[in-house]
């Protein structure tokens, strides 16, 4: 299976740990018999979890600074633990109009979204491919499947994961690792009230799925060695699939009235 066995000395890196999607799939591998290290800004969010999962350790960080992803490379080293599982969770959304939002905010939300991923990857993908075991899991989004007006830069960075992504895992196969992108429509947790992304309440119900169902459906896609997963099963899927291949020009106009507040 694409997901390596657990050993003494390997751990699941999981970024964005502290809560939602990320602490799910902290959960999720904890359950598998993983040592977990936990990445997030809120330590004592993760100090909580860590003492309930037990074979935990955990790292406090802004990833969007390179010192700290240096210094999280660093911890896992100095730990005596082989990053056998990478999960790029960690993220925000600006939800506003471009010409209007800040321009720190921006930067911030690309170098967490873009810059930390790649970052992260590209530390422990080349172990990964020399050990021939290993499994990147990158958190994206649908927004990922076209340009998004009013969410503009939160759609190009999720776009920029979602290719990396799937470039990589193309170059990854046959050799032991695989890459697999998630890319969950509306998730009910904390991420859609602290970006304000009120167009998600404008989405059908059904497409809103839990946080647990997105950790359980992205470990079974990794299993298999899949390449894109969207969580939810069938009906979800083919709700925001097809927005990947949709005409920019009607995609565009359909999600400008969308988005709009």
């Amino acid at each position: 299976m694409p997901i390596p066995v657990p050993t003494d000395s390997s751990t699941a890196v999981v970024t964005g740990a502290s809560s939602g999607i990320g602490e799910q799939l902290a959960r999720a591998l904890a359950a598998r018999g993983y040592h977990v290290t936990l990445v997030a800004r809120r330590a004592e969010r993760l100090e909580r979890l860590a003492e309930e999962l037990g074979n935990a350790g955990i790292v406090t960080a802004d990833l969007t600074e390179p010192a700290k992803r240096a210094a999280l490379a660093a911890a896992v080293e100095e730990a005596g633990r082989t990053a056998d599982v990478l999960v790029n969770c960690a993220g925000f959304g600006v939800y506003q109009p471009f010409y209007e939002s800040a321009r720190f905010r921006e930067l911030e939300q690309l170098r967490l979204l873009a810059e930390a991923p790649m970052d992260l990857m590209h530390r422990w993908l080349p172990g990964m491919v020399e050990r021939r075991r290993g499994a990147i899991i990158n958190v994206s989004s649908t927004s990922a499947f076209q340009a998004l007006p009013f969410n503009a830069g939160y759609a190009a960075a999720k776009s920029h994961l979602l290719l990396l992504s799937e470039a990589v895992h193309a170059e990854v196969s046959g050799l032991g690792v695989t890459v697999t992108c998630v890319c969950p429509g509306p998730v009910a947790t904390e991420f859609q009230a602290a970006s304000e992304a009120e167009f998600a309440e404008k989405l059908p119900k059904f497409t809103w799925i839990s946080a647990e169902r997105v950790a359980q459906d992205a470990l079974r896609a990794t299993e298999r060695g899949a390449r894109l997963v969207i969580p939810g099963g069938p009906v979800v899927e083919a709700m925001f699939l097809p927005n990947r291949y949709a005409p920019r020009g009607v995609a565009l106009s359909v999600a400008k009235r969308l988005m709009a507040k």
